[in-house]
């Protein structure tokens, strides 16, 4: 019996361990497999268009992932990130002719918006996130098509458009912002009392309360973040694309978002953040679109993939917590 027991903890042990290695370093690893995939298949993968087309598409969902990880930090979740996408991409062309930089900051106060009466609802209401936040998903993007009308609208201003499409150094203006933003993000997570707070709720958010940390606040000014986030992503794409069209903008971004924070290592049941394994997991996810579409495999399927995605990497965190 002693020999069983003892065995059976050395299994529970190894197990551990694969879980932990595989939480920790899993979406590293497929990016390099997925690297050495399309070098060995495509000889211009790494050639500087290419490269620069893989960050044009990535930057956006990476933009809205650094928002939906500190929502999910706190054991939320926030589904209107794509709804409020379309809103930023309706209201530019209304405000853009009192200037580039009113209609941007428009669809910014838009997003802040949305997240504070997304939060008021979880945080002060205390509607479940997912239903908070799906109601947006339907109306919201609803309200965009009805502001902006049923087809697209072309945008021409340069310095909108320069931000969608513009470079510094070769490298996409759009990815320096987002390089910008990660590091803001890591410095809030790690190194601020915000920080700290926001990663104690998502631990324990009735323990939080009990020793006095301000909930509410907290979790209303992760929301208005991951608002504010989405309506950037949104004032990109609409200049990447050179039109306003909400009625395809940001569709699906809530699900490349979720799966690139927990593909990244930041789990469902909050309580703790990777900012770094967030960019992983947004790199990832597009070099994994990428290589499905050279491969002329449907968009549908490749969605499916990322469901199959989110469960195996749920599984994962959950099998790790259990063993």
């Amino acid at each position: 019996m002693a020999e069983v027991s003892l065995r059976s903890r050395a299994i529970s042990v190894d197990r551990d361990r694969v879980f932990t290695a595989l939480q920790r370093y899993g979406v590293y690893a497929a990016i390099v497999i997925l690297l050495i995939v399309d070098t060995s298949l495509s000889s211009s993968f790494f050639s500087l268009d290419n490269l620069r087309v893989q960050l044009y598409q990535v930057v956006p969902v990476l933009v809205v992932a650094l928002g939906m990880a500190l929502v999910i930090g706190t054991e939320g979740v926030d589904l209107s990130v794509g709804a409020v996408i379309a809103m930023a991409s309706a209201l530019i062309p209304i405000y853009l002719g009192y200037g580039p930089w009113v209609a941007m900051l428009a669809a910014l106060v838009a997003g802040a918006v949305s997240g504070l009466v997304a939060g008021f609802m979880v945080a002060v209401v205390k509607v479940q996130p997912i239903v908070a936040t799906l109601s947006f998903l339907i109306g919201l993007r609803g309200l965009a098509v009805m502001v902006n009308g049923a087809s697209a609208k072309p945008i021409t201003d340069p310095t909108i458009n320069d931000l969608g499409l513009g470079r510094l150094a070769g490298i996409p203006k759009m990815a320096w912002i987002a390089v910008v933003l990660v590091l803001l993000v890591a410095f809030l997570v790690r190194y601020t009392r915000f920080g700290r707070q926001l990663v104690a709720i998502g631990d324990n958010r009735r323990a939080s309360q009990l020793a006095g940390l301000p909930v509410k606040r907290v979790l209303l000014i992760v929301y208005i973040i991951s608002g504010v986030l989405a309506a950037l992503a949104g004032i990109l794409i609409t200049g990447y694309g050179s039109e306003a069209d909400p009625a395809n903008y940001g569709l699906n971004y809530e699900l490349s978002a979720i799966t690139a924070v927990v593909v990244g290592g930041t789990p469902l049941n909050g309580g703790r953040i990777k900012v770094l394994g967030t960019v992983a997991g947004a790199a990832f996810i597009q070099l994994l679109t990428a290589t499905l579409v050279q491969h002329n495999v449907a968009n549908s399927y490749a969605q499916i993939v990322q469901a199959v995605i989110i469960v195996g990497a749920v599984y994962l965190a959950r099998g790790r917590s259990r063993a």
